[in-house]
């Protein structure tokens, strides 16, 4: 058995040529292209993926490959998994699989009745070779039940070494081109395009970080790698859809990847924490201003111009508002097109994976939980009681400590493992929730004065919006002496 560890990074089409004139390339010990050709096979009920098995039969020249890989640990678009790989000769043979696992379930009689093609892939493949790594440049198709996508992605695969060598080639590479890690394989993306499945934004994962076995730093290099991921699992939709929910889960991944970094602190270098906050912080700006004008749009002002559809000083005001929504996203998505993007998530990428921590000595992770957890329990108790309801300032300040005291209980236990954490975290999701939306207006009414400007008529418009939420607005507040006499006793 192998073990294939690939980083695959998304190259646009219209980069290709630049690629190719990377003055990198002059230090490759080799180079080669071929042109491959790659077949899919499942049953009818995709049996093999549920089970995380690739099966593949591939044409290289005249000679045809049979190879079996299992689902591995993917982190940020880098992947470590099992890889058997072994010459077809007119029939699957499984018998080189040394998983007696695996190649039981490959070996039933009826799985094998039952394969047949799923997908095709078809691609040209040019590999460079720096030492123990190889780039690979492929440029192709991808076809499966009559549709097609095209294929332009790097894929850097590691030979010999660390690691870390590979995400240093990608790093440099990075630094003229606009690649981002690419988050779906080339098996995955056939499986979606077979089955049609339409592609849907990406929620933050429920993460089980084991507090008797991972010491605090190997807890926060799990976490925060799920947050990255997160992050980029929406880059591509937020890029290609219209569907404000990609940007709103990208700034969700950015801000609890921020969380991460400020709760595990103590075991962070100074160092470390300035290289990742100030570009997380740039990003996290462009992708609220775009978010903020979502809300602003859809939320706040199309349910009043549906209900008052012939009123001109609403549709006026909506036209401004969607000009500057669309400017908004259109500087969002250059940032995420652009190579300061992948230059930014490959960076955290390599510091998490090149993470040493500074651990106090002999402190476990639950010690460590309790130590960082009660002072933000404290925080939100103490806001609680300063809070009015009159007072937006302070109910904004307590909005951001509940949601940074719910991350670090999710990111130290996920919710439904115990009744009483379970109460808990639902109580704050609750209270997140409507004081979100309570600063949503706040903000909103910011905004609608700041689009309409001088404008007697637009700030009319401003007027009737403020008066059509205002009910809304009245029973959010109603709720505000309960949550905060609930968040005063929160254990």
């Amino acid at each position: 058995m192998g073990n294939e560890v690939e980083l695959k990074l998304a190259l646009p089409e219209a980069a290709q040529r630049a690629f190719l004139r990377q003055p990198l390339l002059k230090e490759a010990t080799g180079k080669r292209a071929v042109r491959l050709v790659n077949i899919y096979y499942d049953t009818p009920d995709l049996a093999l993926r549920q089970r995380g098995i690739a099966l593949r039969l591939r044409r290289q020249g005249s000679v045809w490959l049979q190879t079996v890989k299992c689902a591995g640990e993917s982190t940020a678009g880098l992947t470590a998994r099992p890889e058997w790989e072994t010459a077809y000769q007119g029939h699957f043979d499984f018998s080189a699989i040394d998983d007696a696992v695996v190649r039981g379930r490959l070996e039933r009689p009826k799985l094998v009745r039952s394969l047949a093609p799923v997908f095709e892939t078809s691609f040209l493949r040019t590999t460079w070779r720096f030492g123990g790594v190889m780039l690979m440049l492929d440029r192709g198709w991808i076809v499966a039940a009559g549709h097609r996508e095209a294929i332009s992605e790097l894929e850097l695969e590691l030979a010999d070494g660390d690691v870390a060598i590979v995400l240093g080639l990608a790093e440099r590479l990075a630094e003229r081109l606009p690649l981002a890690p690419a988050m779906l394989s080339k098996a995955e993306r056939g499986y979606q395009l077979f089955q049609a499945l339409p592609p849907s934004p990406t929620k933050a994962e429920s993460l089980f970080v084991d507090v008797g076995q991972l010491s605090p730093a190997a807890a926060f290099r799990r976490i925060a790698f799920s947050c990255l991921e997160h992050l980029q699992r929406n880059r591509d939709g937020a890029i290609a859809s219209d569907d404000p929910e990609y940007i709103h889960q990208m700034r969700v991944g950015a801000r609890r990847l921020r969380a991460c970094v400020r709760l595990f602190r103590p075991v962070l270098t100074a160092e470390f924490v300035e290289a990742i906050l100030p570009p997380l912080r740039s990003l996290m700006a462009l992708l609220g201003r775009a978010r903020d004008f979502d809300v602003l749009l859809t939320e706040i002002a199309a349910p009043v111009t549906a209900a008052l559809p012939g009123e001109p000083r609403l549709a006026a005001l909506a036209g401004i508002i969607a000009d500057r929504r669309f400017h908004a996203r259109a500087e969002a998505i250059h940032l995420l097109r652009s190579r300061h993007y992948g230059q930014l998530t490959l960076k955290i990428a390599a510091l998490l994976h090149g993470f040493v921590g500074t651990d106090a000595d002999g402190e476990t992770l639950n010690e460590f939980a309790s130590r960082r957890l009660r002072p933000l329990g404290r925080k939100v108790r103490r806001l609680a009681g300063a809070a009015r309801p009159d007072d937006p300032i302070s109910l904004h300040a307590l909005r951001i400590a509940v949601k940074r005291l719910r991350y670090a209980l999710e990111f130290f236990a996920p919710p439904g493992r115990g009744k009483a954490r379970r109460r808990r975290t639902e109580r704050l999701a609750a209270a997140q929730t409507t004081l979100g939306q309570l600063n949503d207006l706040a903000s909103a009414g910011r905004l609608l004065m700041d689009c309409a400007g001088e404008d007697l008529q637009l700030r009319e418009a401003v007027t009737l919006i403020g008066g059509w939420h205002g009910p809304r607005h009245a029973r959010l507040m109603e709720q505000v002496p309960t949550l905060l006499a609930d968040l005063r006793r929160l254990a």
